[in-house]
């Protein structure tokens, strides 16, 4: 074995990177850091008709974005289609595996005859040791890996232990297809081989891959690589997951506006854990993580644990950054959850000074859009019900009473409208948040925003003047 820990994340471009290949991709990513090691990205794309360039180009984004990167050139398998179909044939030469004129019906009427017998419908190995010279005339022939027959197939799986698998089980399986086209457990093989790969790291539904590959490194003399299989995602209810569970794609999360480093410290907790640690840095992620630590049992996605994990992760961005990241995501937002005004051509510096009194209530970057939509929002301002029941002609006169003491001001912050207002309440002798309630729905449209005086402060003594003199009775 190789002393350089080589890892490698393989997709198949037939649909979008969802949250169980991206976990798959981040167990790989830090394995390989963890270890001083290098993680390979191969593009497994031998079924030329489903694979995709819109499913690629969904996969190196999702990646980027989640900041997973990968050592060396991207992989795309099907470039390697001469050295696999050389391989199935040195397999062929030592009589390691055979030529297969079976054709397509007699295939199904074998599986068929097997079921009604409850035998596992697999090939009968009925041209295994048939003489060439039966070959039809002008059929062209599959070649299928002549596996053993009788005892067991043994995977040491560092996640799952020693796996055991019936080699009556396993059929004798399709190398080169009849048109010369290699399968897709060849390739596999033959790229991890040539690419040095020590680890392989993927979910369980490849366990029993694991041993029909197996069988195929035997084939070839080669070491077979350390393999890992991770309990699959399933959803709250303990069912596989699926769309209404969160099985999206990376791209949907980004534009439900989590952050990158609070879906990977999501990610890795599905399935693997260091202690009690619920919040873990990728410092810490790349120091601590090993393959003893991922569990047998599959992981339930939760969306309320990682609205709160992203909760964190927003409230210790910097604020520019937020600035940033929410301008990036206003366009794959609808029109209506976006703000009114482009917000190019808003006063970023405006919003950047607002991120402190948004964060603490926010989740995710919808939520500080919406939370922020106040500050860009023209006049006459939009009401919405819970903050109209709020302004009714006596708070209305509360607030007309207010502007004086406000228009007053000689210098607008946050300690000078804090004593005004508090000041106005006590000798009017009306409690805060008599004043405060009515002033947050005359100045945002709400019931909730940061603090009111905060508030007054960001939108500046001009708009705050004029939103309540919108609202206020002052005769």
């Amino acid at each position: 074995m190789a002393d350089k820990i080589i890892t490698r994340f393989a997709p198949s471009p037939t649909g979008f990177l969802h949250v169980g290949g991206a976990r798959t991709a981040l167990f790989n990513w830090l394995y390989a850091r963890a270890k001083g090691g290098k993680m390979l990205l191969r593009i497994e794309d031998t079924d030329r008709k489903r694979s995709t360039s819109e499913a690629i180009d969904a996969i190196l984004d999702g990646l980027k974005w989640l900041e997973l990167d990968w050592d060396g050139d991207v992989i795309y398998q099907h470039e390697h289609a001469g050295r696999h179909r050389e391989i199935a044939d040195q397999l062929l030469g030592a009589g390691n595996a055979y030529k297969c004129y079976c054709t397509p019906d007699e295939l199904a009427d074998m599986r068929e005859r097997a079921r009604g017998e409850g035998r596992p419908p697999v090939y009968d190995g009925r041209w295994r040791d048939r003489d060439p010279c039966d070959a039809p005339a002008g059929v062209a022939p599959a070649i299928r890996l002549k596996t053993p027959r009788d005892g067991e197939t043994i995977v040491e799986d560092r996640v799952q232990g020693s796996v055991t698998v019936a080699n009556k089980e396993l059929d004798d399986l399709v190398l080169l297809r009849s048109d010369g086209t290699p399968t897709y457990m060849l390739s596999v093989v033959v790229d991890d081989h040539d690419s040095g790969i020590t680890h392989i790291i993927r979910g369980d539904d490849h366990l029993t891959n694991a041993a029909r590959q197996s069988q195929i490194y035997a084939s070839l003399d080669w070491d077979i690589p350390v393999f890992a299989h991770v309990p699959l995602i399933h959803g709250p209810d303990g069912a596989k997951l699926s769309k209404r569970h969160g099985a999206l794609g990376v791209e949907a999360y980004r534009e439900m506006g989590y952050l990158p480093e609070g879906l990977r410290n999501y990610l890795v907790r599905l399935g693997w854990s260091h202690g009690d640690d619920e919040i873990i840095s990728t410092d810490q992620m790349i120091e601590w993580f090993d393959l003893d630590g991922i569990g047998r049992s599959p992981a339930r996605f939760d969306f309320a644990k990682l609205e709160n994990l992203n909760s964190h992760y927003l409230r210790a961005r910097d604020d520019a950054l937020l600035v940033r990241d929410i301008a990036a995501l206003l366009p794959y937002l609808p029109n209506e959850r976006r703000f009114p005004r482009d917000l190019e051509a808003n006063d970023r510096g405006k919003l950047e000074m607002a991120m402190p009194h948004l964060k603490a209530r926010a989740k995710t970057l919808p939520d500080l859009i919406e939370g922020a939509r106040f500050l860009f929002t023209g006049r006459p301002l939009d009401i919405d019900a819970k903050a109209a029941k709020l302004l009714d002609p006596p708070a209305r006169k509360r607030l007309g009473a207010l502007l004086p003491a406000l228009e007053g001001l000689d210098e607008w912050s946050a300690e000078t409208i804090e004593a005004s207002i508090r000041g106005f309440a006590e000798a009017s002798g009306e409690k805060l948040g008599r004043i405060a309630q009515p002033l947050r729905a005359a100045l945002t449209g709400r019931t909730t925003s940061p603090g009111i005086f905060d508030v007054l402060m960001l939108l500046g003594r001009e708009e705050t003047l004029g939103r309540i003199k919108d609202q206020a009775e002052t005769n």
